[in-house]
């Protein structure tokens, strides 16, 4: 008999989800309400030290509306690196402004500071690093570079929740950040985001671009969308607010296991964590050696029952829907990121057996080709 899958990823729903669901149903006040209002009080006091926090209906619409709301539109580029789900340039093309791609750094698979200096421009608005599989970018240098140029930073932390470089938390290091509450991230509201803002300015702004462009109903004061969270999907994220400290912590311990079970295989390159960051593991991503990674990938599932994934096979300035952006634009270390990646397991569900067992695998499949 097969042993039973352990797959990539795994939201954890329980009896408290349900019952908080239940709880708003009953109540009749199903749309945006007083669950939203309260999930985007207690979302700030958690993770962003009180910041004033909006919430909207998915990752990208926070990255888009935070776009707007600070300024972005034609005519304006914003940097931003290619090695990321295409959300981050597509929320960029949104406004009307121009994604300008830029290389990543090897050890972290974060902006490269000395790129995004390269690519500055007269038309430069800002930069948007992404705090990649829950790593933060170089706060330090990136940080330096804006001032120094007089650019905003607009964080995508979609990946990063409760990550955090020299004590700062990801999410209160730029003009506005995006936490995504996609079913897969570190904490779920079953579908959403989150929007954390510097200035009031900032979060009215995004409070009328979610709601038709109007706090009063029927005054209209801008053309907005309607990309409001509802009342449901804040009570889900309400309960998950409180679990999602501990389930860090495991995600933690268990990037640790992994590390030390594939630290002597030759051709697994473990993931590095820079010493000023806290790491919060949405991925655990290794590097393999090249020719090697679809092989692996394939050979874990069909071979060993054990889930992988590949973020991101495609960078962003070569997808079909974003590569006018930047023709003929070489960005190597993105390239050679892209060809050698791999996420194995690393989330909350997983039982020291399953660590166990994703060790093994990864050790047969990787020595079967050598």
């Amino acid at each position: 008999m097969a042993p039973e899958f352990i797959p990539a990823a795994k939201p954890i729903i329980g009896d408290e989800e349900r019952a908080a669901v239940d709880r708003v149903l009953r109540s009749g006040m199903i749309a945006q309400g007083p669950e939203v209002k309260t999930f985007e009080q207690e979302f700030a006091e958690h993770f962003v030290q009180g910041r004033t926090t909006v919430a909207v209906n998915s990752g990208t619409s926070g990255q888009h509306l935070g776009l707007l709301a600070a300024g972005v539109g034609p005519g304006d580029e914003v940097i931003v690196p290619s090695f990321t789900f295409a959300a981050t340039g597509n929320s960029v093309a949104l406004t009307g402004a121009k994604p300008v791609f830029v290389d990543i750094e090897p050890d972290f698979f974060t902006l490269d500071p000395e790129a995004v200096r390269a690519a500055i421009t007269p038309r430069t608005k800002g930069i948007m690093p992404v705090h990649l599989y829950g790593h933060p970018f170089l706060v330090d240098q990136i940080e330096a570079i804006a001032q120094e140029h007089g650019l905003a930073i607009y964080e995508d932390a979609a990946q990063a929740h409760g990550a955090s470089w020299d004590g700062r938390p990801v999410g209160t290091l730029g003009a506005f950040a995006m936490f995504s509450l996609y079913p897969t991230k570190n904490m779920t509201s079953g579908e959403g985001g989150m929007v954390t803002c510097s200035t009031e300015e900032i979060a009215r702004q995004l409070r009328l671009l979610r709601n038709q462009g109007m706090e009063t109903q029927y005054a209209n004061e801008v053309i907005g969308f309607n990309t409001r969270m509802t009342d449901i999907h804040a009570a889900i994220g309400r309960v998950q607010l409180a679990k999602v400290d501990g389930w860090t912590a495991r995600r933690q311990r268990n990037a640790a296991a992994l590390n030390a079970g594939l630290a002597e295989i030759d051709g697994v390159r473990t993931p590095k964590v820079h010493e000023n960051a806290v790491h919060v593991y949405h991925q655990y991503t290794v590097r393999l050696d090249a020719g090697e990674r679809d092989r692996i990938h394939t050979a874990l599932k069909e071979e060993h029952s054990v889930g992988s994934g590949v973020y991101y096979p495609t960078p962003n300035h070569r997808l079909p829907s974003l590569a006018h952006f930047a023709p003929g634009l070489d960005l190597p270390e993105t390239e050679r990121a892209a060809r050698e990646v791999l996420s194995l397991p690393v989330h909350p569900s997983l039982t020291e057996g399953d660590l166990e067992r994703i060790v093994t695998a990864v050790a047969a499949v990787v020595r079967a080709g050598r």
